[in-house]
């Protein structure tokens, strides 16, 4: 058993990144980074500029905001200002009423909202915003991570050591390599764990929650509906799409409903977790195995974030299928070996999907994702797996893993910047 020390730290890093979330985690990150500002300002802000990395601006542009009916971030900037509380973190929104939702259109109406792509930042996740009221001015800044703040104060001047600021090396995080997760996976004792469950409640719930209404493009109840299983057919696999694209759907629809995210992404967190609940569910699996199995999925997408960055062209239904599949595997009968397989069989297929934003289309991703995460698994447990002599897989579960994070943090920084070019420059 790892040591409880060990166990502690890594339990910590999940608690720190699995956390719930109100809608898109990006537009969410700028309405909180608002709101602070705002707030260190005292007062309704007369004009609002806010100045972001291309990734953050990329994730923003298309995706619902909660409760709104509205996509994009002017919505979620002015109401982040005008109602929003930090201390919320990531449902910084959750107060959002009727009456507040038509002042901030109004807000939006009088062109007190400048938004600017934020030039020579290396950092990904990066958000600037600057509140101004008569000869008051105050500037926020998350930088890092999505909550994670490194200036709170006055606008000018802003210190220059706060744009180099990096969340790396701040904290005791534990390293983590694919040996150490499955190991703590199955021998942490279970009430150190049985927290996971969490994110089958969140998640499972929101997937409910969106069959209540039509969200984004509906993949979900699509795939519910007889016509579907008259081609389907009415089978975990399809059952496993469904709940999981539902949430998908809700989620970047604009459904004000919470879901418990991964690394910084709801999507994440929903891929990770439905799959896993869904096939737990119907394979009659005891709960013993389906905590052992969300903390495998969770914390596999976890490691995978660490040499990946936050944000990166890389689609996150590459990682976090990753994740549901190392945990169908575990549900399905499988050791170390298969759970290795099985990561190498996700790689060979799905690296190099992009990321083009936030959008309601981020189900139809996931839906790949989890198809292929099951595949993954089922290959494994017949004894199927990728072999070191075809692509970027390597006899090294871990090194096949770094070359998919290599490929997504740094060969595809210029299909990122392709992507936002083309999302911005449309006709």
């Amino acid at each position: 058993m790892i040591e409880r020390k060990d166990r502690e730290r890594i339990i910590a890093l999940i608690h720190q990144e699995v956390v719930p979330a109100i809608g898109c985690t990006e537009p969410m990150a700028v309405a909180l980074c608002t709101a602070r500002a705002a707030e260190q300002l005292g007062k309704r802000p007369d004009r609002i500029e806010v100045f972001l990395s291309a990734n953050i601006l990329k994730n923003a542009m298309g995706v619902g905001i909660p409760g709104t009916g509205m996509i994009g971030l002017p919505i979620a900037i002015a109401l982040g200002a005008l109602i929003g509380k930090s201390a919320y973190q990531l449902e910084v929104l959750r107060d959002i009423t009727p009456s507040a939702l038509e002042e901030g259109k109004q807000y939006i109406l009088e062109k007190r909202i400048g938004i600017h792509l934020k030039e020579n930042i290396q950092e990904k996740l990066f958000i600037e915003v600057r509140c101004s009221s008569a000869n008051d001015s105050t500037t926020a800044i998350i930088s890092g991570e999505h909550t994670h703040f490194v200036y709170v104060g006055k606008s000018a001047p802003v210190p220059a050591s706060v744009f180099a600021t990096s969340v790396e090396g701040e904290n005791d995080e534990i390293k983590l390599n694919m040996r150490l997760v499955y190991d703590f996976a199955t021998t942490a004792p279970l009430e150190e764990i049985r927290f996971i469950l969490s994110t089958r409640d969140y998640n499972m719930r929101a997937a409910k929650e969106a069959i209540k209404g039509n969200y984004g493009h509906n993949l979900g109840k699509t795939i519910d509906r007889p016509l579907s299983k008259g081609i389907f057919g009415n089978s975990i696999f399809c059952h496993i799409i469904a709940k999981t694209a539902s949430a998908c759907d809700a989620r970047m629809g604009g459904a004000m409903i919470p879901v418990m995210s991964n690394s910084g992404s709801g999507n994440q967190g929903i891929c990770a977790t439905n799959p896993v609940a869904v096939f737990a569910e119907e394979n009659e699996n005891t709960e013993e195995e389906l905590i052992r199995a969300l903390t495998l999925s969770h914390l596999t997408a976890i490691y995978i974030k660490q040499s990946l960055g936050r944000l990166s062209a890389l689609c996150g239904c590459v990682v976090a299928g990753i994740g549901s599949s190392v945990g169908i595997t575990m549900l399905m009968g499988g050791d170390y070996s298969h759970v290795c397989r099985s990561v190498k069989n996700m790689i060979a297929n799905l690296t190099g999907m992009i990321c083009d934003g936030a959008k309601p289309s981020c189900s139809l991703k996931i839906a790949s994702g989890v198809s292929t995460a099951v595949l993954s698994a089922l290959l494994s447990m017949e004894g199927k797996c990728v072999t070191s002599a075809e692509g970027i897989v390597d006899d090294c579960v871990d090194k096949s893993i770094h070359n998919l994070t290599s490929i997504g943090a740094e060969a595809m920084n210029m299909t990122d910047e392709m992507v936002l070019n083309i999302m911005t420059n449309k006709c």
